[in-house]
């Protein structure tokens, strides 16, 4: 519209011109601006001094006076630099965000409206404007803030999605906008045109890394904001956002560990752990510790290290059973606390394989009663019997019966108190049993026939000992001299020359029985010297006999005043030596 008003008034003009031609001489000069070249000029608004440069005017132009002026998008006047040199000199920073235009004005005589303030549309007089040159003003592109995460996930095959980000577009400018995903050295992976799309990325695909979610703002045309190229490069009039994290973590990996079972006895001495290895060839997890459960999976504690986990004293731990596990984590996990359980863990972990440490309180065998007990080996059967336990503090899951000789050596295990007494001990010989209850946890060597109960080794527990004593028959052997016949006249009569054939004579006791020939006893000589110092006179007339008595341990009935014929016990008699008192 200006323009046309502009041609209007120069065709008006000319045609004045022409009339006056024919009366009153030349023609009058109509000004024209000709054609002005350069831009057009995109400036950002960011308090940097925006110059423009390379505007050319037409050499054709007419008129004596010329000015540039330099209006809005409404033509208002904004300023009239008086030359190239002037305008170059704006600085269209200053102007704010907008659009000017630049005009080249070219006129003769006196013309109106050329004033700043005024309007292009307005001006009169012999005049022409140019062509305009667009100076265009951005205001500096914000992308304002964003918010959520930062996000961590599990590269497992399960898609990954952010959700929640929010915006915060109070001081945001820029008429185009997208969103970039970055890794964390900056190169661009994505450009989601809206947030939507951003929670539609499965970042599972994108493996195990960093990204970097940012909210882009621009003006005008940028460069550089493609896949494949890096953020730091882009270029225009353009803002990032803060970037929101997003860590793809491998799945945690704990490897295997190797070592034990270990089994000790809760008795007061300290019990380690030791020899424990791992096999990490595939471990993953930034972070590690060690883990020590009961065998329901309750934490008990959590070594950090491998030489913290060998440090604990499992005796403390009182009787039962500890898994001991590695840990293998990334990021922040949850339930890994003593008093929780390992089963409410939480995150990017794993448990490795456990290994058992079997805590057992100390066997303890009680206490056992009855006999002694002494027998005769004599063919006849012996058994024990009346044997009696108190258990009361009595401990170990597995027990059994051992017979030793006196030295220690195993001669037998009956398991039950019914198999001891079921055991012949004439059948074993002369000698001394001792009769041990056996009480144990878990695996003991050294029990077995043919060993000595002093090699036993584990968690055992050897009750006292019951004595059985396996006498051989007592053996009087055989005496000679004699028979003797005295007469009973008042003088001494004593026996001599008694001599004793023991080859084969046995019992650790022994002493000279004298009877009548009714086997009443009438006297127990200790020795043969006191057979021999024995005044036969004294007896009055009658028949006496004189026996050798072999005995092993207690016998009754060999006494004065007894009958031989009564003695009980394990003893023999020897063969006889008559005494006649005539």
């Amino acid at each position: 519209m200006i323009r046309k008003m502009f041609l209007g008034a120069i065709a008006i003009g000319m045609f004045a011109a022409s009339c006056s031609n024919d009366d009153d001489g030349p023609a009058p000069i109509v000004a024209e601006a000709g054609t002005l070249t350069g831009g057009p000029f995109t400036f950002v608004v960011d308090g940097t001094p925006d110059n423009v440069s390379g505007i050319t005017t037409d050499p054709a132009a007419v008129g004596a006076n010329s000015t540039f002026v330099i209006t809005d998008d409404q033509n208002n006047i904004l300023g009239l630099p008086p030359n190239i040199e002037a305008l170059e000199a704006v600085d269209f920073d200053d102007a704010g965000a907008g659009v000017c235009l630049i005009w080249y004005l070219r006129y003769e005589g006196t013309i109106s409206g050329a004033e700043m303030g005024m309007n292009a549309g307005d001006l009169e007089g012999n005049f022409d404007l140019s062509n305009s040159i667009t100076v265009t003003r951005q205001g500096q592109a914000n992308a304002g803030t964003i918010a959520g995460g930062p996000f961590t996930f599990t590269v497992d095959g399960t898609a990954d999605n952010v959700s929640g980000i929010t915006q915060d577009l109070t001081n945001a400018s820029g008429s185009s906008s997208t969103w970039v995903i970055t890794d964390d050295t900056g190169n661009i992976l994505g450009l989601p045109p809206t947030l939507a799309d951003v929670e539609g990325v499965n970042f599972d695909d994108a493996g195990a890394g960093v990204c970097l979610i940012w909210y882009l703002r621009y003006e005008g045309e940028i460069t550089g904001a493609a896949m494949g190229m890096n953020a730091n490069n882009i270029q225009g009039n353009f803002d990032l956002s803060n970037s929101i994290t997003v860590t793809r973590n491998l799945p945690a990996e704990a490897g295997t560990i190797s070592g034990g079972p270990f089994t000790f006895v809760v008795d007061g001495t300290v019990d380690n752990v030791s020899g424990i290895t791992q096999d990490l060839s595939n471990a993953s997890g930034s972070n590690s510790t060690w883990v020590i459960t009961d065998d329901a999976g309750n934490i008990l504690g959590l070594p950090p290290t491998l030489a913290d986990v060998e440090g604990v004293n499992f005796d403390d731990a009182g009787a039962g059973v500890c898994l001991i596990w590695y840990l293998r984590y990334e990021g922040e996990i949850t339930g890994a606390e003593m008093g929780m359980n390992a089963s409410g863990i939480q995150g990017n972990f794993d448990l490795s394989n456990a290994i058992t440490v079997t805590r057992n309180v100390a066997a303890n065998a009680g206490t056992i009663a009855g006999g002694p007990f002494t027998f005769t080996v004599d063919g006849t059967v012996d058994n024990v019997s009346g044997i009696t336990q108190d258990l009361t503090n009595a401990s170990g899951s597995s027990s059994t019966w051992v017979i030793t000789d006196d030295a220690g050596n195993i001669l037998g295990l009956p398991p039950t108190l019914a198999a001891v007494e079921g055991v012949d001990f004439d059948g074993a010989g002369v000698g001394v049993c001792l009769i041990w209850y056996l009480r144990y946890e878990g695996e003991i060597t050294g029990a077995e026939m043919g060993m000595n109960a002093s090699g036993i080794q584990g968690n055992f527990d050897l009750s006292n000992s019951i004595t059985v004593t396996r006498n051989a028959m007592a053996e009087a052997g055989t005496i000679s001299g004699g028979p003797f016949t005295f007469t009973v006249d008042g003088t001494p009569d004593n026996v001599s020359g008694i001599t004793q054939d023991l080859t084969n004579a046995s019992g650790s006791s022994s002493t000279w029985v004298i009877t009548d020939d009714a086997g009443n006893i009438l006297g127990l000589p200790p020795t043969l010297a006191a057979v021999e110092g024995v005044d036969f006179d004294a007896a009055g007339a009658g028949v006496c006999l004189i026996w050798h008595l072999r005995y092993e341990g207690e016998i009754m009935g060999a006494e004065m005043g007894m009958n031989a014929s009564g003695i009980q016990g394990n003893f023999d008699l020897s063969n006889s030596i008559t005494v006649t008192r005539n």
